[in-house]
């Protein structure tokens, strides 16, 4: 499998909206996600694709000195076959090369898989945010690595 991860553009939206319906029982619109990449100054997203299917996307907001990621989502058929690493290691390299050192995100607590996938980027649990999804009002993980830096000068180059 040949995968290619580029910045998100309009003519993705099809497909990502498909793969938010798959994983989020409250997915975001086609709106939502045309306005985050046309109008959002802020955002970054990116997408993973094999020829021209799209596998996963992942994004995060830019803000001051804070890189937030917003969603990460792979395609069921897709999962465990490091195309999530492979989207949080793209955010956290572009939110470096912004100048950005720290990044948080919010998890579901039940979603196991992926506070294994953060931990291994060097993420620590951060607090709970109590009924934080409104479709079941399960709390969500607050996560964060203060050094995002660092974990490329430990385990990996930048570039």
């Amino acid at each position: 499998m040949e995968l290619k991860i580029l910045p998100m553009t309009v003519h993705d939206i099809k497909g990502v909206a498909g793969i938010e319906e798959m994983c989020f029982h409250v997915p975001w619109s086609r709106e939502s996600l045309r306005i985050e990449i046309e109008q959002n100054r802020c955002a970054r997203y990116f997408v993973v694709k094999e020829d021209e299917n799209i596998l996963g996307y992942g994004g995060m907001w830019l803000v001051l000195d804070e890189a937030h990621i917003t969603n990460i989502a792979v395609h069921p058929d897709y999962r465990r076959q490091g195309i999530g690493r492979l989207i949080v290691n793209t955010l956290m390299k572009t939110a470096i090369k912004a100048g950005i050192e720290r990044m948080t995100l919010e998890v579901r607590v039940s979603n196991h898989p992926a506070i294994a996938l953060y931990k291994s980027f060097g993420f620590e649990e951060g607090g709970i945010r109590k009924g934080y999804y409104a479709n079941n009002r399960e709390d969500a993980l607050i996560m964060w690595n203060f050094h995002i830096g660092g974990y490329f000068d430990e385990n990996q180059d930048l570039n």
